[in-house]
């Protein structure tokens, strides 16, 4: 007799097993009608399997978040049918729900194109529009193989002799068409809806392997809603608009070549921005961190006691004298990680409790092998720099020193104008190392801190836990932002470590003179610098702040005749501290705007015989129609305010306000201290 627990907290008593559409039709026909699946204790399942046990349950419909997978999911399955009905001799393979859609995968002897979109999706909408109900039903291992051996359908006949012995096998059934699937699925078709699109068709190896036959996938999205689909296609196309490989060729900030595949072509001007974005960082760490620089390159026994040569070999660079003479043969790797040279750093002298914490930041440049499918222009790279940084502290400094790192990153994320920020904790996986007692320490103090996290923003910072999602050696918190078209990056982290240093046995001595290892925190802001910086681009459309763009200014002239002004003009944003750059060329000052627009300058000064004569300057800005005339000393002084970085901005903002005591003092005596 099974109990069951509704989300209002009442319970209802069932004689023998009961399923999910009896229990629903009980309660009301029209909360039947719109139900599409059911949750069991969180799980969700088909709204008929049959429940015989006491369990929380839920009824879920096409609003609820949890149904947009399986909308796509059977939105999948309709594709699939779709297909097989046009094209019969085609044989199905798989179909999963992916970010933001679901792909399948077929085998044809011509492959799919976009042009045979417009058909299937047609015929998808007749298949959606028979509202045929999905049923479930449980096979024998070798029916279901002769089955689909019978129809031709090899790449299923292999599914089947995967999936282990003693499964279930579950075949799913939509009408006349079937397929095997482990679900769940929803009521019937006709609750995919017809917020779907085909996007676009890929090759794909059978099992991702190159040896067997290559297939065609094709990519769909499919949304509860037209307007979630239509927002959907909006930010796809805000994403190409903001692509930063474009951006980055428009702008000449990088470019890629086979000849360094997976490592950046800084230009002048993206090594700009890369530069002040690794100078606002110093700025950031001044005071609390001691910047350090590890090897770039380490005998590989190293890398065997960290473990990275035993569990991380495949992403690792590995190198060795080229010369047939030398003496040194030994066997070396380009670092991934920063984190096992500042261990020795750490060990190279003796540290008491007195020393700690102890803070080391290092931009270190890392290298990691991706496959080459993987790699996307600065997002994912072979080399890259992290803003990486290790604190060494005792247990009961730990919750201090996330905290300490929780307020700077959030700080940073806000310098860029990332305001939606989720802070995540991962727990302890399954395969882990170190002692219950101090996994049960290190989640407790983070538990304590992520919600200290969320009371401090005052809501503003969303919170999560990842269960099961730690590192092997240690919980983290992951720091999520949201770009301005909504598309979540993770960059931030903050490992606790009770792993590494024990494994270098680095210690400091306490203060009953025992020898203790330090806990050991890995944080990181940005993550990678490159990435970040890509992130950047798209985020700001490649309209960047004044601070941060490659070039702040272009001074350019309207006439000949005021081509000495210019130069006058240009030498004043110099002396400023403004990256600026001059355009004398005998092209209409139209062409100039085009051009300089293109290339995201944020500020034009435009120059003509009037205001040389004026000592005025017109300024135009990127995205605007307008000018304004204002005279030079004044322009200068505003782009020079907004030219400041918001960090150095609110440093002098609390001198002004809070002056030193230098500082009084110099005012006394009537002079200015020097910057």
């Amino acid at each position: 007799m099974p109990v069951l627990t509704f989300p209002d907290g009442n319970t209802r008593a069932y004689e023998g097993a009961v399923t999910g559409r009896d229990v629903v039709e009980g309660i009301a026909k029209s909360l039947a009608k719109r139900t599409v699946a059911m949750a069991l204790d969180g799980s969700v399942r088909d709204l008929d399997d049959p429940i015989a046990a006491d369990a929380r349950i839920e009824f879920l419909d096409r609003t609820d978040p949890r149904a947009l997978e399986l909308i796509r999911h059977d939105c999948a399955h309709v594709l699939a049918e779709a297909v097989q009905s046009l094209w019969p001799e085609t044989q199905v393979t798989i179909g999963p729900v992916i970010e933001n859609g679901f792909y399948y995968d077929f085998a044809r002897s011509e492959p799919f194109t976009p042009d045979d979109f417009p058909r299937i999706e047609a015929r998808m909408r007749e298949i959606i529009s028979r509202d045929a109900p999905f049923t479930k039903e449980i096979w024998r291992r070798e029916d279901v193989r002769a089955l689909f051996a019978d129809k031709g359908e090899a790449f299923k006949v292999e599914l089947v002799d995967a999936i282990p012995p003693g499964e279930d096998l579950r075949i799913y059934r939509q009408g006349e068409w079937f397929d095997l699937c482990r679900g769940p699925h929803m009521t019937s078709t006709g609750k995919v809806g017809t917020a779907f699109k085909l996007m676009k068709v890929a090759g794909a190896y059978w099992r991702g392997d190159a040896a067997n036959p290559m297939l065609t996938r094709i990519y769909g999205t499919a949304w509860a809603t037209k307007e979630d689909l239509d927002a959907y296609l909006h930010r796809l196309e805000e994403a190409e608009r903001r692509d930063h490989r474009r951006l980055g060729r428009e702008m000449d900030l990088f470019h890629f070549q086979e000849e360094g595949p997976g490592v950046v072509f800084w230009h002048a001007k993206g090594w700009t921005v890369f530069q002040e974005l690794i100078a606002y960082m110093r700025r950031r760490l001044k005071g609390d961190y001691a910047e350090v620089n590890a090897p770039q390159i380490l005998d590989k026994g190293l890398w065997e006691t960290s473990g990275h040569w035993g569990w991380y070999r495949e992403n690792m660079f590995a190198a060795q004298s080229a010369g047939e003479e030398a003496e040194d043969k030994r066997i070396f790797a380009l670092k991934p990680m920063n984190c096992p040279g500042h261990v020795q750093i750490f060990k190279h002298g003796l540290k008491s409790y007195r020393d700690l914490p102890l803070r080391m930041a290092e931009f270190g440049v890392v290298h990691r092998y991706e496959p080459s499918g993987a790699m996307h222009g600065l997002m994912r790279v072979r080399g890259f720099t992290q803003d990486d940084a290790h604190i060494f502290c005792t247990e009961d400094q730990l919750a201090a020193e996330c905290l300490k790192i929780n307020d700077l990153i959030l700080s940073t994320y806000a310098d860029f104008g990332f305001d939606e920020i989720v802070v995540k904790l991962s727990t302890r996986p399954d395969k882990r190392v170190g002692s219950d007692a101090l996994w049960d320490h290190a989640e407790a103090v983070m538990t304590r801190v992520l919600a200290e996290i969320e009371e401090k923003s005052g809501g503003r910072i969303r919170t999560a836990i990842n269960p099961g999602e730690g590192a092997f050696y240690g919980p983290k918190f992951e720091y999520v932002l949201r770009d301005a078209i909504g598309r979540d990056w993770q960059c931030g982290t903050t490992q606790v470590d009770f792993n590494l240093p024990e494994r270098f046995g680095a210690f400091y001595v306490d203060a009953e003179s025992q020898k203790v290892p330090p806990v050991m925190i890995h944080r990181a802001i940005c993550g990678s610098m490159e990435r970040f910086t890509g992130i950047l681009i798209e985020h700001f459309a490649g309209h960047f702040p004044l601070w941060l763009a490659p070039v702040q200014v272009v001074v350019a002239t309207i006439t000949g005749e005021a081509d000495p002004y210019a130069a006058e003009v240009v030498r004043a944003l110099a002396r400023a501290g403004l990256r600026v750059e001059a355009d004398l060329r005998n092209e209409k000052i139209n062409y100039k705007v085009r051009e300089h627009s293109l290339a995201k300058v944020p500020v034009l000064l435009a120059l003509g015989r009037r205001e040389a004569e004026e000592r005025t300057v017109s300024i135009r800005r990127l995205g605007s129609q307008q000018t304004r005339t204002l005279p030079l000393g004044e322009a200068l002084a505003e782009l020079a305010r907004e030219a400041t970085s918001p960090d150095v901005a609110r440093a002098e903002s609390v001198a002004e306000t809070h002056p030193t005591e230098d500082a009084v003092l110099d005012s006394h005596h009537g002079v200015r201290a020097a910057p």
